[in-house]
């Protein structure tokens, strides 16, 4: 029996051996002495582990490499030594298992053999899931190369966890896993939790497979990640391989999305194409607002808070009241507040049970909430208020800011006298790192010499008042709006005069007008355009359409006023872009002279993880910010500059 299996797998591995060699590849086992670098590098001990036998992949020295194809199946003739030895592991295997570990070195979590590459061969015929060994890690140098950042990133996490089967292909992966499954970013893992994880990644990872997983260019350890950030770790160590089928297919989307390098598709400005009359006509987007909805919508918006207690939240309302006012026939609208991460999910359920066909949930951390609802009822649509958030299922909303916070920054820097300005910032989050950075430029552009201190609201133990008694700053940007309760002067650029505020502008997201433009958008028949693109959609409005507007008050100088008007026009045209020209940062060039003609991306300046040369101050880390703060910046945060 045992030389039959032999015959089974020599057979394998020429067939193996073939198409390697048909594709170009190297057909025999990999070599580690053949792999690692000249130079010596660091060892560590591993000690006695399990080893996942999908990533044994070669032998440590060159000697028995010839003997196996790439797959570690025998190519040695059946009437040979190494066959007859060979078959009598196999016989030990079924009778008795093996169970002496093996002796191999790992370098970049791949495993090369010294010691065992029969036993090996056996297991991975009898598709073992994984085979003792004694491991020594070679630690590969130090570098920038995504590569290397996200093996050193699985150092850390197995040092935790001690769990070597799971890969991602996007840094910040092994950080993100950690806070998934509920543990702080340096806890311990204990047995059960490596059982559990066990148990719910293996029965994910065979039914990702078996829906055609295999097929897309990710690791199942990214479809996993995504799995449990969206449906919860406790809910997934709960349910049956059946459920978690169910659940896999509803999502597939979602993993989908993750093979895009460049996920998100940001939309500059309201879609103005629309379907022939005709086709409106037929398809009904002529008189539904959404695919299977009546004429009419119901729209719910999600709040955090009250209006009477957040900024944020009363310019949302304003939004809300302003669709009433647009749409008195079409739209009803419903608010809910005070809404949790806790309450979220039973607050978009009981929405749609009240008939709400479209809803608007005001903040990030309410995202996966959101796509879940989508997922379980496609025919809402969910929007979240959020930026660089990639989800199929629903589409995401923000405002390009940052041209408002350059004209601010202009109007500060003419404003100067002592060339010192402070910037309150609140949350450190997409599109924050460059509104900042917008008005560090602004300021710059008129007043070379302007420096802007920038303040955290959200950064614990930290009095702002005592810190702009020391700087004495010329103006000061704050808050861009307040509630009518708080009665404050405190907000946009002012300067103090006799101890009191004296408003000089304030930069405005006009909300209402977002809405309106969208919900035209809808009843138009031009929303199913944006539909045409397997990427997540992401509406980023700015001037150009109205959304980002700056009021300018009396007390500003009409010289000055007459500057932002100029600034103004420009920018609403897209002739100009605040992040163009040379740029620097605190660390040096971020985009040299030779590219003065180009002005970074939409992408990169959402991704700007970067704080202008003339800023003084900087990133805040998670450990340095208020409780309150940390569900928004695990959602969308920007990690600071190393």
């Amino acid at each position: 029996m045992s030389l039959e299996d032999y015959k089974k797998a020599y057979k394998a591995g020429k067939k193996d051996y073939q198409a390697r060699m048909m594709r170009g590849e190297r057909p025999t086992l990999q070599v580690l002495d053949e792999i690692l670098p000249s130079e010596a590098l660091p060892m560590a001990s591993l000690g006695l582990v399990q080893i996942p036998i999908d990533q044994i992949v070669g032998t440590r020295y060159g000697g028995r490499s010839n003997a196996f194809a790439g797959n570690y199946m025998p190519i040695l003739e059946e009437n040979s030594e190494f066959a007859h030895k060979w078959a009598s592991l196999s016989t030990a295997h079924t009778e008795e298992g093996i169970h002496d570990p093996i002796k191999a070195w790992e370098y970049r979590n791949r495993f090369y053999v010294e010691e065992g590459n029969k036993r090996v061969s056996v297991m991975k015929y009898f598709e073992a899931i994984s085979i003792p060994g004694t491991v020594t890690r070679i630690l590969p140098k130090k570098t920038d190369d995504k590569e290397t950042v996200i093996y050193y990133e699985f150092i850390d996490f197995y040092s935790l966890s001690k769990i070597n089967y799971i890969e991602f292909s996007k840094e910040g992966s092994f950080a993100k896993l950690q806070a998934a499954v509920g543990k702080k970013p340096d806890e311990l893992w204990n047995d059960d939790d490596r059982l559990d994880f066990s148990s719910n990644y293996t029965r994910f990872t065979a039914a990702f497979q078996a829906r055609g997983g295999s097929k897309l260019p990710i690791t199942p350890g990214d479809a996993f990640l995504t799995f449990i950030t969206l449906y919860g770790y406790d809910r997934v160590n709960g349910i049956t391989t059946d459920e978690m089928k169910t659940l896999i297919a509803k999502a597939w989307e979602e993993f989908e999305l993750l093979k895009e390098d460049d996920a998100i598709e940001l939309k500059m400005d309201p879609t103005t194409e629309k379907k022939p009359l005709l086709s409106r006509l037929l398809t009904g987007t002529l008189t539904s607002g959404l695919s299977g909805s009546p004429s009419r919508l119901k729209i719910a918006f999600v709040y955090d808070k009250t209006p009477g207690s957040s900024a944020w939240t009363y310019s949302h309302e304003l939004g809300r009241l302003h669709l009433e006012q647009a749409f008195p026939d079409e739209v009803s609208t419903i608010a809910y507040n005070n809404i949790t991460a806790e309450t979220i999910e039973a607050c978009l359920e009981e929405a749609i049970s009240q008939g709400c066909n479209l809803i608007f949930t005001t903040t990030p951390v309410f995202a996966a909430a959101s796509v879940k609802a989508a997922i379980e009822h496609p025919a809402v649509r969910i929007l979240n208020c959020s930026l660089n958030t990639s989800h199929r299922y629903i589409r995401t909303y923000y405002a390009r800011m940052h041209e408002a916070k350059f004209l601010m920054g202009a109007i500060a820097g003419a404003m100067a006298e002592n060339n010192r300005l402070t910037y309150i910032a609140d949350y450190p989050l997409f599109g924050t790192i460059s509104n900042i950075n917008a008005f560090a430029l602004g300021a710059k552009m008129i007043n070379p010499r302007a420096k802007v201190f920038l303040e955290w609201s959200s950064k614990k133990d930290t009095d702002i008042n005592d810190s702009i008694r020391r700087v004495n700053p010329s103006c000061i940007s704050g808050k861009d709006m307040v509630i009518p309760e708080e009665a404050s002067r405190f907000f946009g650029i002012y300067h103090m005069v006799d101890g009191r505020p004296q408003n000089l502008a304030m930069p405005l997201c006009h909300w209402g007008r977002f809405y309106e433009k969208l919900i035209r958008t809808i009843m138009d028949g031009t929303w199913k355009y944006d539909d045409d693109t397997a990427k997540a959609i992401n509406y980023w409005w700015g001037m150009s359409s109205g959304v980002v507007v700056v009021i300018c008050s009396q007390n500003l100088p009409i010289g000055t006023k007459r500057l932002v008007d100029l600034l103004k026009e420009t920018i609403s045209r897209g002739e100009f872009n605040p992040f163009s020209g040379p740029l620097y940062s605190q660390m040096g060039l971020v985009k040299s002279q030779a590219e003065w003609s180009d002005s970074l991306t939409p992408e990169q300046i959402v991704k700007m993880d970067w704080l202008a040369e003339n800023v003084v101050g900087s990133i805040p880390e998670e450990h340095e910010l208020t409780e309150n703060a940390k569900p928004v910046v695990a959602q969308q945060g920007v990690k600071k500059q190393a």
